[in-house]
């Protein structure tokens, strides 16, 4: 009985992979260009520059004895304990000058008790301005350059996710760092109102490095390269589409981000332009080749064949650049 069945379910396979593969012979594999164009806009085009960090507090920093082998008299604050600038925090028994808050903030810790000796240079506490808030991120080095004291900021914190912040850089570190080969640079942005930040929490900056406005610009993919010279194909207005054709235009281009490029000089505004085609295609093979994969998952003698059904994809990333 057992014989039976394995002939009869061998019968059942070799009919349908034999049925499958005299379809795939009537029905040949066609592929279709799925057509793109897009048309020349006038506007502002804005180059950004991001980088990942977390919010930091502007000051963080030890308050020290400037006196050497003095005695405290009393400590006035306590840990937690919120303060202005100028605010005396502890006494000598000497009556020298008092320790006073360097800057307004939360004394976070105290170091010495009444009655403790201290020496010049000693942290007898600590003083951190939660109220006062940058982010330090870091920027790629062929990214730095283009990095510059008091550029506008737009800032994206994880903990909330549908505000936007808003800062402006600070400071350029002089020093990267190096990771597997490549450096990284620390940039520092003030963030504006920093309300419900807390330190620690996670940043994502976007800088805004050029700008310009009133200017004319396409997809970035709509502009070829061969041997430095540009170019675009200018899309037909012919209705019949066998004959529809594309017309080669080269330009000059200026400013450029991720999606978008500046076109100098070449086309008008309301030109439509190509873009490169999206192939799509269809074949009865291939759902041949994904029925064998089904039934060799079920039988040792076919388990090979599932392979032969796979599908790959992938994007393209660009990167903000100028060109001429």
């Amino acid at each position: 009985m057992k014989k039976w069945i394995l002939i009869a379910v061998c019968v059942l396979i070799v009919g349908f992979v034999g049925y499958q593969w005299v379809s795939a012979k009537a029905s040949p594999q066609t592929a279709t260009a799925q057509e793109r164009t897009a048309v020349v806009q006038k506007g502002k085009l804005d180059v950004k520059i991001s980088g990942s960090g977390t919010v930091q507090p502007v000051t963080s920093e030890d308050i020290k004895s400037t006196i050497d082998n003095n005695e405290i008299d009393e400590v006035l604050v306590s840990a937690g304990e919120e303060v202005k600038k100028g605010a005396i925090l502890m006494t000598y028994v000497d009556g020298s000058d008092p320790i006073i808050a360097p800057a307004d903030g939360v004394i976070t810790t105290i170091a010495v008790q009444n009655g403790e000796r201290v020496n010049n240079g000693q942290a007898v506490a600590h003083l951190t301005n939660y109220k006062d808030l940058q982010t330090v991120v870091q920027i790629d080095e062929l990214d730095i350059p283009k990095i510059a004291k008091d550029q506008t900021v737009t800032l994206k914190v994880n903990a909330y996710p549908d505000q936007t912040f808003t800062g402006t850089v600070t400071t350029v570190a002089e020093e990267g760092a190096a990771t597997n080969g490549v450096s990284n640079f620390d940039v520092t942005i003030h963030i504006d109102k920093p309300d419900n930040l807390k330190v620690g929490m996670s940043t994502e900056a976007s800088i805004l490095t050029a700008s310009k406005e009133n200017i004319l610009y396409v997809p970035l993919d709509a502009v070829h390269t061969v041997n430095g010279e540009k170019y675009v194909f200018i899309a037909s207005a012919g209705t019949d589409k066998a004959n529809s054709g594309k017309a080669q235009t080269t330009v000059k281009t200026g400013l450029a981000n991720e999606d978008f490029v500046e076109i100098t000089d070449g086309l008008s505004e309301g030109d439509t332009v190509q873009l490169p085609q999206l192939a799509t295609g269809s074949s009865s093979g291939n759902q041949m080749r994904t029925m064998q994969g089904g039934f060799g998952g079920g039988m040792g003698g076919f388990g090979n064949m599932g392979e032969m059904n796979r599908s790959g994809g992938g994007r393209a990333q660009f990167g903000g650049r100028s060109g001429n």
